[in-house]
């Protein structure tokens, strides 16, 4: 099979070039710079003549602070561009996976973990424009497989665990919030669960929307805690706040743990608890 990852320079995108590296099918990578998803006649052209079975879209804007402001670029990026896509994995019958978001959840007050029959409420721009492009996925009746996430880190690019490495190696005291409660997710977890189930070649009867994240639920205090622990920072003091002491534009969800039952029955895969992940990923960069 041939597959498009789109965003293939984000943490995502890289995180499935070195999954598929083994891989006995061909993975095409692109950016913005080689295509542009906002396009749609791009699209066209690209999905037309490539002969693609599967489309993993990892393109989005994430800057959840500045969707506030910028919301117009960011329903065009998460949204609009997403419908083009499926659109196209309509016409020409391929499958697309849409990588998505706990943020898509948080307006209503849960303290079960969010399923996918749970109805979105998202808060702010960046979950409204991720929600309104598992709807154009949806509104296309293309084939499709749409994983919501939560809270990705990685060796690559820009994350919260390599910014707590380096808070915690220099600062002798932090403050993180506490009120805010969700399950930190290896890239390269993700990255092989959707490189597994493209090996598998899935069948029609797959399609819809699945959770995932890292077996577990802390807080970004905890989170912190033990990304501090993991790497012998231990000489920062690191204290527990409340969200009100950081003024943000956006409301973040304030628990969003996902429930995983849906893609561990359908697909069979066991997921790492998300400690086991972390120390993977903290040995990693402390040896680079």
């Amino acid at each position: 099979m041939r597959i498009l990852v789109t965003g293939g320079e984000g943490q995502l995108g890289q995180c499935i070039n070195d999954a598929a590296s083994g891989s006995k099918n061909e993975y095409i990578f692109t950016d913005v710079d080689d295509f542009d998803i906002t396009d749609p006649e791009a699209v066209e052209l690209m999905v037309r003549c490539n002969d693609f079975q599967v489309i993993v879209n990892c393109a989005a804007f994430t800057d959840v602070n500045r969707a506030e402001s910028q919301e117009e670029i960011a329903e065009l990026i998460n949204a609009t561009a997403v419908g083009y896509l499926a659109q196209a994995a309509k016409k020409y019958d391929v499958l697309l996976i849409q990588i998505s978001t706990d943020y898509v959840f948080g307006g209503n007050q849960n303290n079960t973990p969010c399923t996918e029959m749970q109805t979105p409420n998202p808060t702010g721009a960046y979950g409204r424009t991720k929600l309104h492009g598992e709807q154009a996925i949806e509104e296309s009746g293309c084939r499709h497989i749409i994983l919501r996430t939560a809270w990705l880190y990685s060796e690559y690019g820009k994350n919260f665990v390599k910014t707590m490495l380096s808070l915690t190696a220099d600062k002798p005291q932090l403050k993180v919030v506490f009120d805010q409660t969700g399950t930190p997710t290896y890239a390269h977890d993700l990255a092989k669960a959707i490189v597994d189930i493209i090996d598998r070649e899935l069948s029609e009867g797959n399609d819809g929307i699945y959770h995932y994240s890292n077996e577990g639920v802390c807080s970004w205090y905890d989170f912190t805690k033990i990304i501090a622990e993991m790497s012998g920072h231990t000489t920062c003091d690191i204290q527990p706040c409340h969200s009100d002491e950081f003024p943000s534009p956006v409301e973040r969800p304030a628990y969003s743990v996902l429930d995983k039952t849906k893609f561990k029955q359908t697909f069979n895969k066991d997921v790492p608890y998300w400690t086991d992940s972390l120390k993977t990923c903290i040995q990693n960069l402390l040896n680079q």
